[in-house]
């Protein structure tokens, strides 16, 4: 896909480059430290309904957790990345139990694009925030024009929703600090600094002008939000 010179290019890595099996894995490993990221996607996809004759897709798929268990549950799952080990490390875990309904794509939330039957269901874990603002619209726009009606999003990201930051942003990575490790912590902080986290009221505002209603939000930290949303009008 050509950009305009205008346009944002999202196949350019912000924050950790994930360039060898060797990062993703460890990644993988960091985040399971701090996070039951099984137990997180077994409540996701029971939240969506995802149920035998459903078509998915993740963006941002990472090291593909919430694509391996969508998959032994729907009927195909697409796994969307910008990071080709990311894609390889899911494809490798994918086949070794077996599992083959899953669709591996390289792209971002700008240069994706879908093609065949309407979506389901859209997940995206913990990469919005690689976008500015303006382009967090468009993305989400751009998922909205690849659901069927009525489909439903999962969005989970850093996102503040405690504007006294100066007291929970260093209250967060104490606790990340402790739970998971300074490594962690390090790269909580490098987040902050260098990338496009925002507040809850505006990407709530975004959510809803790309025709989503949020059924239900989950905050945590005053930093980390869950949006389970259901597609009510379309968006292009």
């Amino acid at each position: 896909m050509s950009l305009s010179p205008w346009e944002y290019d999202d196949m350019v890595h912000i924050g950790k480059d994930f360039a060898s099996r060797e990062v993703v894995k460890a990644y993988d490993a960091r985040h399971r430290r701090l996070r039951d990221v099984d137990k997180e996607n077994e409540a996701v996809i029971a939240a969506l309904g995802l149920r035998g004759d459903h078509v998915v897709a993740d963006i941002g798929c990472g090291t593909g957790a919430f694509v391996l268990m969508a998959a032994r549950r729907c009927a195909k799952v697409f796994a969307i990345d910008i990071s080709t080990a990311m894609l390889d490390y899911t494809r490798g875990r994918a086949e070794s139990e077996g599992i083959r309904n899953i669709v591996y794509l390289r792209g971002g939330f700008l240069t994706y694009r879908h093609e065949g039957e309407p979506l389901d269901a859209v997940s995206t874990s913990l990469a919005l925030h690689h976008l500015p603002d303006f382009w967090k619209q468009r993305a989400l726009n751009r998922m909205n024009a690849m659901l069927k009606a009525g489909g439903r999003l999962y969005l989970m990201d850093v996102v503040f929703s405690d504007e006294d930051y100066e007291r929970t942003i260093p209250a967060w990575i104490e606790k990340v600090k402790a739970e998971a490790g300074p490594d962690i912590a390090e790269d909580l902080m490098a987040h902050i600094r260098n990338e496009h986290s925002t507040f809850t009221w505006i990407l709530e505002g975004l959510l809803e002008r790309a025709g989503f209603k949020i059924d239900d939000r989950i905050l945590s930290d005053g930093a980390i939000a869950r949006y389970f949303c259901t597609k009510t009008s379309s968006r292009d």
